[in-house]
Order: C-alpha cells, then sequence, then structure tokens
C-alpha cells in the first residue's frame, strides 16, 4: 500500500517552503498526488521536482521589466548584484521588494535563483494592475498591445501624437471607473502609454488624471511579445499586492531579502530623482521608512537612495539616519539636474543590515 505525507511534511523533508509544494501539486508537477478532504497528501518515496523556473532561466535573453520606469535599477544591477546577501537561492528562499516600480531587481532575482515565495508591492494601483495582467491575461493583453502598436506606428508623426492623446483621454476615462470589468483595457492602455510617453514617467494632477505628454521615439516597442511571455511566466510565483511599504511586515523572515527602492531625495531643485513618483516623498517620509527598514531586524534588507554628498559634502542626512547599517557609496550613469547638465559618473547609496 502507498504511504503518503502530508505537504507541510514534504516542505519539510525539501526544505522548501509549505506554499511552494501546494503549488507543486496544483501544477501536477508531483507524481500521484491526492487531495484528501481539502489537504493535498503526497507519496512518501516522492522526488522533489525540479523547478521549472530554474529550467526557464535564458542567459543570453533573460526576463526584463516590461514597462519603463523613472529611476530604474537596469544600469545598476552589476553593482546591487554584488551586495546580494550570502545564501541567495538556498538558506534566503523569500524575497520581497515593498515599492517595486518596474521591477528591475525583482526580474534579476527571478531570473537568477529559486524562490520558494516573492511579494512585491506598490501604491501605484495601475502599475500593480498591469503586473496582474501580465501574471494572469498575457495572451490576451499581447493583442490588445499589437492593436495599440499597429495604429501608433503605421501613422506620421502628426497622427501619433493625436492617437497618444485619445489614448490618453481613454485612460483617464477608464480609471475612473475602477472595476474588475476594464482591468485589463486598463493594463493596455498602462503600458502603451508608458512606452510612448516622455521618458516613462507616470504623474497624475490633483483630480488623478494621467497626464504626461507624449515623448518623441522613432520606433517604440509597444509589444515585446516574448519579454510579456517570459515576465508572465516568472510572475506565476511572485504575490501582487497594491499598498505601502508596510504591506509585506508579516511576511518577512530570517530566510528573507527585502529590497527598497524609493523616491530618491532629490539633490537639487531641478533634480530627475523627484519624477519618481505622482506623490512628494520628503524628509519625513525618508525617516519614516528608515525606521520601518531598521524595525526589520529578522531579514536582510537592502535600500538604495541618493547620495546628498554629490553636490553638498556636508550634508549627513542618510549618514546619520542610516548610522547603525553598511552605507555603500556605489557609482551610477546619472544627470543631477532636469536639463541633463552634470551627467556621468555621480553616487548613490546602496544601505544594508548585512
Amino acid at each position: 500500500m502507498l504511504a503518503y505525507m502530508t505537504a507541510g511534511e514534504a516542505a519539510e523533508k525539501w526544505s522548501i517552503s509549505h506554499r511552494r509544494v501546494i503549488t507543486l501539486c496544483q501544477e501536477n508537477r508531483i507524481p500521484d498526488v491526492a487531495m484528501l478532504g481539502n489537504m493535498w497528501i503526497i507519496p512518501k518515496d516522492a522526488v522533489k521536482p525540479v523547478d521549472g523556473r530554474t529550467i526557464r532561466y535564458d542567459k543570453k535573453n533573460p526576463a526584463k521589466p516590461f514597462v519603463k520606469w523613472a529611476g530604474g535599477k537596469g544600469q545598476l544591477l552589476p553593482t546591487i548584484r554584488k551586495f546580494y546577501p550570502a545564501g541567495m537561492g538556498t538558506t534566503i528562499r523569500k524575497y520581497c521588494e515593498p515599492m517595486v516600480g518596474a521591477g528591475a531587481v525583482l526580474f534579476d532575482i527571478l531570473n537568477t535563483y529559486e524562490m520558494d515565495e516573492v511579494y512585491i508591492c506598490d501604491t501605484n494601483a495601475e502599475l500593480m494592475n498591469a503586473y496582474i495582467a501580465v501574471k494572469e491575461n498575457v495572451n490576451q493583453l499581447i493583442e490588445l498591445l499589437m492593436k495599440y502598436e499597429n495604429e501608433h506606428l503605421k501613422r506620421d508623426d502628426e497622427g501619433r501624437k493625436e492617437y497618444y492623446y485619445q489614448q490618453r483621454e481613454r485612460f483617464n476615462a477608464e480609471i475612473q471607473k475602477l472595476d474588475e470589468n476594464n482591468s485589463l483595457l486598463r493594463a493596455a492602455l498602462f503600458i502603451y502609454l508608458n512606452k510612448t510617453c516622455f521618458n516613462g514617467l507616470y504623474r497624475v494632477n490633483r483630480k488623478g488624471l494621467y497626464n504626461v505628454p507624449m515623448g518623441t521615439y522613432k520606433n517604440p516597442k509597444i509589444c515585446d511579445i516574448d519579454n510579456l511571455k517570459k515576465t508572465s511566466e516568472l510572475l506565476q510565483c511572485v504575490t501582487i499586492l497594491t499598498g505601502d511599504y508596510t504591506c509585506i511586515e508579516k511576511v518577512v523572515d530570517k530566510n528573507t531579502l527585502v529590497y527598497f527602492d524609493p523616491p530618491y531625495r532629490p539633490l537639487t531643485k531641478t533634480s530627475e530623482f523627484t519624477s519618481y513618483n505622482a506623490d512628494d516623498f520628503n524628509d519625513e517620509d525618508q525617516i519614516k521608512l528608515a525606521e520601518f527598514i531598521k524595525s526589520l531586524k529578522s531579514a536582510k534588507v537592502m535600500a538604495s537612495n541618493s547620495d546628498p554628498k554629490n553636490v553638498d559634502e556636508n550634508d549627513e542626512f542618510f549618514d546619520d539616519l542610516y548610522d547603525r547599517l553598511n552605507i555603500n557609496r556605489v557609482s551610477a550613469n546619472r544627470a543631477i539636474n532636469s536639463k541633463g547638465k552634470g551627467r556621468g559618473k555621480i553616487k548613490e547609496l546602496l544601505i544594508t543590515n548585512y
């Protein structure tokens, strides 16, 4: 007679999370599993399945963010990788990114490591709706984006401009409805606007309406089918939440890496760093975030921010705020002001508690 074990026993035996075992059962990845009431039971001699997320990793063409985002970390990834904690993918099996934006670090980790649990969140509800659409309805999303891409690219410059503002108006009408019936449409419009607007910005006015002007792109890639499908596969293991950074507090533990990439503290009054978010993120907000980061004592925590010493050697704001953590100054290609003057290597901060 075949002997069985519970999902919890399998999790302990295979050194993975209980939740991951349940997912493997639901995906029919374990032979001869069965349901007993509302509980999965697994043959005791079952072997831990090879994780499909590892098989999917393509070193030459890894999945990358499906949207552009001001302040994205794509260029800084080689440096950030050097600061991942020891044990990534082994003892560190859970990842949280509570201010996810475009998710450059998220996708780097999903491409590279086998994680049991991944949580992302952001206060931008339309961004998180787009993540959900890529995860759950990528084929339908691709159909809509192909339509927008074809309509946009076949027009001359004036026609593209007219089409862009028509779709921006439509997006603003749809986001005021906020119901499940238009979630896929909102996601497609969000991505279309993101790919064709000025600098990939997301900015709204006091009425909450998107007001970013059109950018100047000769041949924008609005529907990257291959990348959308890759990101959709990787997002299958990700829990997507909408809210501020505190929403991950209850899920972090000693096996977790948490990465914070908040709106950067402005270096100058015209700094690009102020364009990351529709809402201002002032010094008081930076202080609250730092207190939250310091409260996560069990988890491994990494955070990015601007380095005020680029413009004022005596500015000790972050040095004082994170005086008990490790403050690493790393080189980044940025412009200190909105006109691009002074573009080149400047310092940014990578703060860790390990």
